[in-house]
């Protein structure tokens, strides 16, 4: 190779350290050297709009938006992201092309002065700026004052000990990945609390066409994690997902047995439905879209007035 691959991604600590895992499995894949990769960080619309919910600003595709703009144009040769801020549709020329192996899926509660969530004192303020961490929170405890909460790990851990709020919730994946454990409270359920659709896997973007780099990072791909992020978001795409819908999915895989939990919440938390359903991982996909299809048909369209939109 005689110019490095570069590989595009957000500026936060998180994110850096997603793409410099990407780039050391493509370095022990391919026995490359550091030198034959290139970190590129952008900017992005959801870095720099810090004072008002993702639903008001555009979307979680903020978080991606200049990123894939890069990829498209050539000024990156593939994209890493959190699986979670991918926007329901990847922009035509461009392919969710790998996923990691899947880190811990789980939610994590944070609190200034209490460990758990059940401790926390009546009325107390918690930040948040996932709709559907907002809604689970509610159906738990309804007295709660609950605030948007946007940045990166570091700035929501640093309102938080500067007494913003006494507790907010993070992804445990992103604090196992920056050896924050310490700061993990009470570790929430997946089958109550469940994640967010993509929660706790990384995906490796590229532009379609572009052959040397797809032979790369195919080498890097972890099979049961894209079958079942593919499931997970063939069940969002049904129910039109957005960060204005508070969607919660989790899938795994246990050799060729998939098992799915979806779950659908109003923003206020006062309606949830939410469905199982098992099978083999040939019909993982299918499984997951008519399990959405079967919560918009259990909940009726009155649910998704005011929301879905």
């Amino acid at each position: 190779m005689t110019q490095p691959i570069r590989i595009g991604t957000r500026g936060s600590r998180l994110a850096l350290a997603q793409a410099e895992e990407v780039r050391a499995r493509l370095m022990a894949a391919h026995g490359l050297a550091e030198d034959a990769f290139a970190i590129t960080v952008i900017s992005t619309s959801g870095d720099r709009i810090q004072d008002r919910a993702l639903s008001e600003a555009g979307g979680k595709g903020l978080f991606t938006k200049e990123i894939e703009e890069a990829l498209l144009d050539g000024r990156i040769d593939l994209a890493v992201h959190s699986s979670k801020d991918m926007a329901t549709h990847v922009p035509d020329g461009l392919s969710l092309a790998a996923y990691l192996p899947r880190e811990d899926v789980r939610d994590v509660f944070i609190g200034r002065r209490v460990r758990r969530i059940a401790d926390l004192p009546q009325g107390a303020r918690v930040g948040s700026a996932s709709l559907r961490r907002q809604a689970l929170l509610r159906r738990i405890r309804p007295d709660l004052e609950l605030v948007i909460f946007r940045g990166n790990v570091q700035t929501r851990l640093a309102k938080l000990e500067a007494g913003e709020v006494e507790g907010t919730l993070l992804a445990l994946a992103g604090l196992k990945r920056l050896g924050d454990e310490r700061f993990a409270g009470e570790i929430l359920d997946a089958e109550s609390f469940p994640p967010a659709p993509g929660q706790g896997a990384i995906c490796v973007e590229t532009r379609e066409g572009d052959g040397r780099v797809a032979s790369l990072v195919a080498a890097i791909d972890h099979p049961d994690t894209h079958g079942v992020l593919s499931a997970e978001r063939a069940f969002l795409t049904v129910l039109d997902g957005s960060c204005r819908t508070p969607i919660a999915a989790h899938g795994t895989l246990e050799g060729d047995l998939f098992r799915f939990h979806g779950m659908i919440l109003t923003p206020d938390g006062s309606q949830m439905h939410e469905t199982r359903v098992e099978g083999t991982r040939a019909e993982a996909s299918r499984m997951a879209e008519d399990a959405a299809l079967r919560l918009v048909a259990q909940a009726g369209a009155a649910f998704f007035e005011g929301w879905r939109r």
